[in-house]
This record gives C-alpha cells, structure tokens and sequence, in this order.
C-alpha cells in the first residue's frame, strides 16, 4: 500500500502520520452496522476507553467506502457551522491544509504488538479536518490558495 508521510496535528502536537489511502472497506451498503450482538464488544471497548481516560474523547464509527481514495490523496472534513453541516471532500495530501486528523482505523499488525517502529503505526488516518470553516461562501477561509 502506497502512502504519504505526513506531519498533522495530534494531541496538540505536530507529530509525523502515516496518511495512506483506504483500502479493502466494504462499501457503504454492504458495512454491516453496530447491532445487538455487540453489545459486549461495546462494552468491552468503551472500559479500555474509560480505563485510560478516553471515553469522551474516541467513539466509534462504522468503516465504510463510498468512492476510492487514491494513495497520493486524503479524505477531508469541513464544515459550515451557520448551516449547521459537515462537508467531506478529496484533496491531494501533500497540499491539502487539513492538518488535525479526526478519524482513523486499526491495522492488522497493531494486534501482533508491532506498532512501534515509526513507519509501522498500529493505525491509519482516514480523515483530516482544520479547525476553521472553509466551506463554499464561508466568511473564514484562511489565506492561501483556493481549495479545489
């Protein structure tokens, strides 16, 4: 799998990610959506979240494709906080200025205890967003150029 070493904003510190593109999801209509059974997984998650302090801080959502993502391009998230909406976009990842990553998901090594190793992150970032509202007829778009 191709990707992009990147630096985007974790925690509140700038920290080199590993931005790649998305692959092997199910397509949204075939994701199998969170359900009774479960139950004990949710709350077995929600303990190791709340065990470290991060019950409000990560949740879940359902891993899902709509269109493919190459490996030079990220999936973004802006939003218009007048209309009250979210926006998601592709951008080229090594020009976008979404640098705060906001969703991700578990590599498969993560669960072998690997990880550690700088280019071997136990996740992948899925979707990047910044902090300002920069969609179309925004008043607050940064300076810079126009996004795509």
């Amino acid at each position: 799998m191709e990707s992009d070493d990147r630096q985007v904003v974790d925690g509140g510190i700038m920290t080199d990610i590993n931005v790649s593109a998305a692959s092997s999801l199910p397509h949204f209509e075939e994701a199998e959506p969170l359900g009774p059974e479960d139950a004990e997984f949710v709350r077995d998650l929600a303990a190791v979240l709340a065990r470290h302090g991060n019950l409000n801080r990560f949740g879940l959502c359902l891993l899902h494709d709509h269109f493919p993502v190459a490996a030079d391009e990220v999936l973004v998230e802006t939003n218009d906080s007048a209309a009250r909406m979210l926006h998601a976009h592709v951008e080229k990842a090594d020009g976008t200025r979404h640098i705060k990553a906001t969703q991700w998901r578990f590599l498969p090594h993560a669960l072998e205890g690997r990880g550690g190793e700088p280019d071997e992150s136990p996740y992948q970032v899925l979707m990047l967003c910044l902090t300002q509202d920069l969609c179309p007829g925004s008043d607050r778009r940064p300076e810079g150029p126009p996004r795509p």
